[in-house]
């Protein structure tokens, strides 16, 4: 499918979807899902924006397959031990900054809220993804995902997918 042929309304109404869909799989706990959002192929990447803007590839998660996120959350249910806790995510209204015939690259900025089981809630970090998606298998998934966050301190150990 030749994506710059969709009408815009039409592509932003998928990429809108879709990044909701993200933030919806994560907050409630549907991990194992998750990877089902990205082609074989892909590349997820959490990285500071200090890093981003210096183009420093070094980031804080990294994943260049969809084996790789599924891994990552067959290690944190079994491996990890952290503080119990729950995110809820804040997404804005996602912005394509460029089609092309075979993707759309949109930047869409994110809060993602941490509730401990103390019942504590506080921001735990902020951002922007930039999201690559392309149309696969009869649908329209995440070839590259990257979450830049704003965010100088993470205040513990980051587990789950932002």
């Amino acid at each position: 499918m030749d994506l710059s042929t969709l009408p815009r309304t039409e592509l932003l109404r998928e990429v809108t979807d879709l990044i909701a869909l993200h933030a919806e799989l994560i907050d409630d706990d549907q991990l194992e899902a998750w990877p089902d959002l990205f082609v074989e192929d892909c590349h997820y990447s959490v990285l500071p924006r200090e890093n981003a803007d210096r183009g420093l590839p070094v980031a804080t998660i990294f994943c260049d397959s969809r084996g790789m996120l599924v891994d990552r959350i067959v290690s944190l249910r079994r491996a990890n031990i952290f503080p119990v806790h729950h995110y809820r995510h804040i997404i804005s209204t996602s912005r394509i900054h460029e089609v092309r015939s075979d993707a759309v690259v949109a930047h869409t900025n994110y809060l993602v809220l941490q509730t401990r089981n103390t019942g504590r809630s506080f921001v735990y970090n902020a951002g922007k993804y930039v999201d690559e998606i392309v149309f696969s298998s009869g649908k329209f998934l995440f070839r590259s995902k990257k979450a830049i966050f704003d965010t100088d301190l993470i205040d513990t150990l980051m587990v789950r997918p932002i």
